[in-house]
């Protein structure tokens, strides 16, 4: 109660039209400028509030204090709606959803073609000597090209 008397005293008057700025601005939602929203909307913007809201704590009546802060929080809240980067947060896919779709859409059954091919195709293992071939290979025209093995 003695912090709200004080508050009344006449060297605290800036303080006290503050405090009712701030509840007007509370109660009636005033939608925040895009220049002011920009500015505040980012780290820099944040950090400055809390360093003054915090300095406000330590050197101002209480009440203002709190009233900084929450006043602080609605001013970052609608600066976030007047950015829109709140709701491209909260709308926007991230990696780990895109590629969760990716692989649910990758998802296909063994097909017809997968089974003959793996028929058709002859298994080589590493290791394994394969038989000589049955042809020989032929060399085509060459247009008086030098073949690649020979050294000048």
């Amino acid at each position: 109660m003695n912090t709200l008397t004080e508050l009344f005293k006449k060297e605290h008057t800036g303080e006290f039209i503050l405090i009712i700025l701030i509840i007007i601005y509370l109660i009636l939602g005033f939608k925040t400028p895009e220049i002011i929203a920009v500015m505040i909307d980012n780290v820099i913007g944040k950090v400055v509030i809390i360093l003054i809201v915090i300095y406000l704590f330590m050197h101002a009546n209480p009440i203002l204090a709190v009233l900084a802060a929450l006043v602080a929080f609605d001013l970052m809240r609608r600066s976030n709606d007047v950015t829109g980067l709140g709701a491209l947060a909260a709308y926007a896919p991230s990696e780990k959803k895109k590629m969760s779709q990716f692989t649910a859409f990758n998802q296909f059954p063994y097909t017809l073609e997968q089974e003959v091919v793996a028929k058709m195709a002859p298994i080589v293992r590493s290791g394994s000597s394969l038989n000589a071939a049955s042809y020989k290979p032929l060399l085509d025209n060459l247009y008086d090209a030098a073949p690649l093995n020979t050294s000048n």
